[in-house]
């Protein structure tokens, strides 16, 4: 590092509840330097940045700040209740006179007057104030806790545009990939208590990570086999001097040591829906619907059909009625005007953003059991609640855990829990992302792709839509909704609004200089329209076949006169047969035109 570091973490070891959280982690941060901290949740990330901020001291290491520089923390669940108002809450954040004056702009910014009493802020109110605060205070380290919760769209691309202009040290965790994408220099990736460290940025993390992953388990491998050769000499080849035999039957106790100590890589989330019996094609229509609170019209005479297996995505900024919109296409609101009408054998299983449904009284088990025992009610089959709570990477002895003493990530996966243990065929999701650490984000994409059901959800994570979503539904101001095909970055071409250019925003600084790179878009085809453009050509080879079995049935001339209702249901299912063809067909070229197009830009 060619200049001396802000802020340096060194040996930081912590033991929590008896189990060893840190072991020897660290890092180090230079001016204009930005980290982003990554790792599974309850790995410790929030517990080390805490450590960085002075608000938990560490069993043993070193935290170093240097001396004059000013640092400023924003934990995920800010607490302003010491403050009347938000303004006297960014005012208190400025020790410095001579920029008091920043407070009231950061604060209009954010779409906040400084009048607005702290005791009733909403999540994402409370989230701006306190970015305004530590924005406002503009200090030498910045140390971010997602601060992309509770946040919407124009929001969070206005806080990575001040980041961006910052010259300040920033170590930031976040599950947003687009902002770690645009924000990172380097990574520091936390795991199994200790810190490794990518002079790159995220985009280069996933690989690197797996390069990691791949060295160690051949690593356990060789051990493994070093162990076995050992242990078969101890079985026949001890007839040799006994000076030598007591050496090896040493190194064998230490190789057994050795493995017995090593701390494996966790294993993966198991996300699985339980799937209810298929619902009607038509899962909802919205004809002409209206709906006003108060004199605010949040949608003005909205027409949508939705149908079985879209995954409609909502956007739009906070405050725009999103979760009201999901409340009238679910049935749990009437609209003041026009109608919805819900298809028949919906079974729906919902997971809000407030986690309204934990108790954080109850334990994790009651939770999962309902209070009904050690089984879980996991579609048409129960299940001991200690295996399912492993599938969702808890330990066992968090069965008795109070919901209230687990960390945002872990109540995020015990939501998941509770949800896919319902049988569904249509899934509504309002920020499922937030706390999740970025695998079971991979996994929750993986299976929310290959959901059969539907799904309806409301998310501020513009490359999860973009990996998940067939539509989106954007509000254009006024209760006016458009509804746009595939994702986000989708959504932007669509509407001739280009992503955030990092090129024109970076400011290098003199301790690491490097060329400003253009940050490209969609390089290749998301995911789920990779997964379609492979997929699509066996379900067309599918249904062209159930089509000509059908044409050949109705081929009989007597078929009619036999049996008329067989004629007609013949008939119907090939009509369906053809028009889904078609759909398929469609879908197929306008992928295919789509990565054609890709390949030429790059």
């Amino acid at each position: 590092m060619a200049s001396p570091p802000l802020l340096n973490l060194q040996d930081i070891t912590l033991t929590l509840g008896g189990r060893p959280l840190l072991e020897g982690a660290g890092f180090a941060a230079g001016r204009g330097e930005r980290l982003c901290l990554v790792g599974r949740n309850g790995s410790g990330k929030s517990t080390l940045l805490k450590i960085a901020a002075g608000v938990i001291q560490p069993d043993s290491g070193t935290v170093f700040v240097q001396p004059g520089a000013s640092l400023r923390y924003l934990p995920q669940e800010p607490d302003l209740s010491a403050y009347a108002t938000t303004g006297d809450y960014v005012s208190a954040q400025i020790t410095e006179p001579d920029k008091a004056w920043r407070a009231a702009p950061m604060l209009d910014a954010l779409g906040l007057t400084g009048n607005e009493g702290t005791q009733h802020l909403s999540g994402g109110e409370a989230r701006r104030c306190a970015i305004a605060g530590v924005l406002a205070a503009a200090p030498d380290v910045l140390l971010l806790d997602e601060p992309t919760n509770h946040l919407d769209m124009p929001t969070i691309e206005w806080l990575e545009r001040e980041l961006l202009g910052l010259g300040t040290a920033l170590v930031i965790i976040s599950h947003d990939r687009r902002l770690l994408a645009t924000l990172s220099r380097s990574v520091v990736w936390l795991d199994r208590g200790q810190t490794r460290r990518l002079d790159e940025g995220f985009d280069r993390f996933e690989a690197w990570r797996e390069e990691l992953l791949e060295q160690e388990e051949r690593d356990a491998h060789k051990l493994d086999r070093q162990i076995a050769r050992e242990e078969d000499w101890m079985r026949y080849g001890v007839t040799a001097r006994r000076k030598r035999n007591v050496r090896r039957v040493r190194e064998l106790a230490a190789l057994r040591a050795t493995r017995r100590d090593a701390v494996r890589a966790v294993g993966t989330v198991n996300l699985a829906t339980q799937a209810a019996p298929t619902s009607s094609r038509l899962v909802a229509v919205a004809e002409h619907v209206s709906k006003s609170w108060g004199e605010k019209r949040v949608i003005d005479k909205l027409d949508l059909r939705v149908l079985r297996g879209d995954r409609l995505g909502i956007v739009g900024a906070n405050g725009a009625g999103k979760t009201t919109l999901l409340r009238l296409l679910t049935g749990q609101d009437t609209p003041d005007e026009g109608s919805i009408t819900l298809g028949p054998s919906l079974s729906m299983v919902t997971l809000d953003q407030q986690r309204r449904m934990l108790d954080p009284e109850r334990t994790l088990a009651d939770t999962l059991t309902e209070g009904g025992g050690d089984m879980v009610q996991v579609g048409t089959e129960k299940r001991h609640v200690i295996g399912y709570m492993k599938e969702f990477l808890f330990r066992p002895e968090q069965a008795r855990t109070p919901v209230g003493a687990l960390s945002g990530g872990e109540r995020g996966r015990l939501m998941l829990a509770c949800a896919l243990a319902r049988a569904s065929n249509l899934l509504v999701l309002d920020e499922p992302t937030n706390d999740l650490d970025l695998e079971t984000l991979d996994i929750l994409e993986d299976m929310l792709c290959a959901y059969e059901g539907t799904v309806l959800l409301v998310s501020h994570d513009r490359d999860f839509l973009d990996r998940v979503a067939t539509s989106l539904l954007a509000t254009q101001g006024d209760g006016r909704w458009i509804e746009y095909a595939g994702g986000y970055t989708d959504m932007l071409a669509q509407r001739n609004q280009e992503p955030l250019n990092v090129a024109e925003l970076v400011l290098e600084t003199p301790a690491r200089p490097r060329a400003a790179q253009p940050r490209t878009t969609a390089k290749k085809l998301s995911y789920k329209d990779q997964y379609a453009l492979d997929n699509l050509p066996v379900e067309m080879e599918k249904l062209e076949s159930q089509a000509q079995a059908l044409r050949e049935k109705l081929l009989d001339p007597n078929l009619y006169t036999r049996d008329q209702a067989v004629f007609e249901r013949y008939t119907d299912e090939l009509q369906k047969t053809e028009s889904r063809l078609a759909e398929c067909e469609e879908r197929w070229l306008e992928l295919e035109l789509k990565r054609e197009a890709l390949q030429a830009e790059n």
